[in-house]
């Protein structure tokens, strides 16, 4: 909510540029909207009001920070940044997502796939970077969209957020389990997984390993994040030595032949493309879960010393070098097995068992595994635990997670709470059931910030703005952010459905294409940018952030049922929530905060 501190008395609110005024009188009679059930009633009738209420950036990095009591402690540089990058994306990436992807999507051309998803992972870099640096504060997204779209955007990524952390840390703390297996030459999965009769498929393997994993994990992150950090950045440079250990194995042993032909040709498509294009997106899909480890990072902006120097060294060079290394270590699997040989579960190290004096070699690829998944926890599990005590702060959950213990300054509470959760469902939950919600709530959450980077700069500081052309620079950019969505929408359809045979479907692509082009091209000769960043920005405006617009949308349309119908019924629930508990929760703290109370007057 955008609640100045400069009101005195009178907590300000801004919804669309129209001041609202909460009167301190009634406030106090109603006792907030959750007093009783006239008071709750009044509240339901604004919720529309409350709804689209933004805050400014100033609120967001003082008077929202202050309500965490202790701050967050600033002891990190770029090496720190560089190395939570690599440690959060490299273990999850290459020892979860790269098997699946090429076992059942792309095949060899995952190494395709990995650069298509670097790529729009870059440009989604690019402008949490700019948001990171001029705004340093532990939200991300969440805080990134609160400042832009209002709230209720803002907490439908944040609850996407949460989930996608929250999932994709129990699916790698279940992959943890397979590669200590492995590293110890044990058959992990049946020998350390417990199975329950009476639970659904994909909810009866019990795995006690992965949940011991993650609660020692939520007890180093809750005791010091600088320690946290140095921990990271000795396993992550140990790890990243044996990535080049499998990179070089993997060349060395290989053969060109398994690139292009299947171990079983009678069933399964051979080529480098045995899918097509369709399983080179949809494998850009699948994995990238790989890359939500800079998002990670950008969370720890409000711990940096030097954030404007600091953070794009951090974030933008962590995503570079990790894809390098990614393609590199997905064309060294593929020259090992046939992709329909490869085993989804562990691929590097099942690779090796196969090649005659080389098995060995799957015990060490196991044990570099395991490293590698740790450092991807910690990263993650620290940048999931800033994002809930962002959302405590903000007032739209309870303010019990937004706590920062004075001895630790780390957001003990939200770390603790995510814990219990993170290692509840990997214990029942198996990995496939898990990675396809993942993937789409990260899209989402990386479309959304694209957006949002170039309704700020074209639309400017639309909540502490009071000119009266304000309205007249919104519209045009909401206009043209819902027209080229639509394009890309259009564009990823016809891909999708169209028949693939006939010059119907090219002559449709490339018209929606030249659309595309042309609605970015004159958005930028019509429309002047509102503001100009101060210290780093998005470089090409407004192309690179629309170019990740489009190229979410495109891996979004990769997708399958499943996981839309997921999605769907998630987005209902945290919808309800909202409108029936967070949106006046977040009311009545703004106005507690500025003096004023539950009910807004115009």
């Amino acid at each position: 909510m955008a609640a100045t501190a400069a009101a005195g008395s009178f907590s300000t609110l801004r919804v669309h540029g129209r001041a609202l005024v909460a009167d301190p009188g009634a406030a106090a009679a109603a006792g907030g909207s959750f007093s009783s059930l006239r008071a709750y009633g009044r509240a339901l009738a604004q919720t529309p009001r409350r709804a689209c209420a933004a805050t400014a950036a100033g609120e967001e990095m003082s008077r929202v920070r202050a309500r965490s009591g202790t701050l967050l402690a600033r002891a990190l540089r770029w090496w720190d940044l560089v190395g939570l990058g690599f440690g959060g994306m490299v273990g999850a990436g290459v020892f979860v997502t790269t098997g699946r992807a090429t076992r059942l999507y792309a095949g060899p051309g995952v190494v395709v796939s990995y650069a298509i998803a670097g790529l729009c992972a870059l440009l989604s870099a690019l402008a949490y970077t700019e948001f990171a640096v001029d705004m340093p504060v532990a939200g991300g997204a969440f805080s990134y969209l609160r400042v832009t779209f209002g709230e209720f955007a803002a907490f439908l990524t944040g609850a996407n957020l949460i989930m996608e952390y929250v999932f994709s840390n129990a699916a790698v703390a279940r992959s943890f389990t397979a590669y200590l297996g492995t590293a110890v030459g044990v058959d992990a999965p049946s020998k350390w997984r417990i199975a329950v009769p009476g639970l659904p498929e994909g909810f009866n393997q019990l795995d006690p390993v992965a949940v011991g994993v993650i609660l020692l994990i939520t007890l180093c992150i809750c005791h010091s994040t600088k320690e946290s950090s140095r921990v990271n950045l000795g396993l992550t440079t140990v790890h990243v030595i044996f990535i080049l250990f499998v990179i070089g194995m993997g060349f060395k042993n290989g053969h060109k032949r398994n690139l292009t032909h299947p171990a079983d040709p009678v069933h399964n498509p051979g080529g480098f493309f045995p899918h097509g294009a369709a399983g080179v997106f949809h494998g850009a899909s699948a994995v990238y879960l790989s890359y939500i480890g800079y998002d990670a990072v950008s969370t720890m902006a409000e711990e940096v010393e030097r954030p404007a120097t600091d953070i794009p060294a951090g974030v933008s060079g962590s995503v570079v070098g990790v894809t390098a290394l990614y393609c590199l270590m997905a064309a060294a699997m593929s020259t090992l097995l046939p992709y329909d040989a490869i085993d989804p579960e562990a691929p590097f190290s099942g690779a090796f068992k196969g090649i005659k004096g080389k098995a060995w070699v799957s015990n060490v690829i196991g044990a570099g595994a395991c490293l590698g998944i740790l450092t991807s926890l910690m990263v993650a599990m620290l940048g999931q635990a800033r994002y809930l005590c962002v959302i405590g702060r903000s007032g739209v959950m309870p303010a019990w997670l937004a706590r920062v213990h004075p001895r630790t300054a780390t957001p003990v509470n939200a770390s603790a709470f995510l814990g219990v959760v993170t290692a509840a469902l990997a214990m029942f939950t198996d990995l496939d059931v898990l990675l396809n919600l993942v993937s789409i709530g990260t899209l989402f959450v990386f479309y959304m910030v694209a957006n949002a980077i170039v309704y700020r700069r074209y639309a400017g500081d639309t909540v502490s703005d009071n000119s009266g052309d304000k309205q007249r620079r919104v519209w045009p950019v909401l206009a043209f952010l819902g027209a080229f969505s639509l394009l890309a929408v259009s564009f990823t359809t016809a891909w999708q459905l169209a028949p693939a045979t006939g010059v119907a479907r090219l002559v449709l692509l490339v018209a929606l294409a030249a659309a595309a082009v042309g609605a970015v091209a004159t958005f930028q000769a019509l429309v002047p940018q509102a503001r100009v960043p101060q210290k780093w920005g998005v470089p090409g405006m407004p192309w690179v952030p629309v170019a990740s617009v489009f190229l979410n949308i495109f891996l979004l349309g990769a997708l399958d049922r499943p996981s839309y119908v997921r999605f769907g019924v998630f987005s209902v629930v945290v919808v309800l929530v909202y409108v029936f508990y967070s949106v006046h929760a977040s009311h009545d703290a703004a106005a507690e905060d500025g003096g004023g109370g539950a009910n807004v007057q115009e």
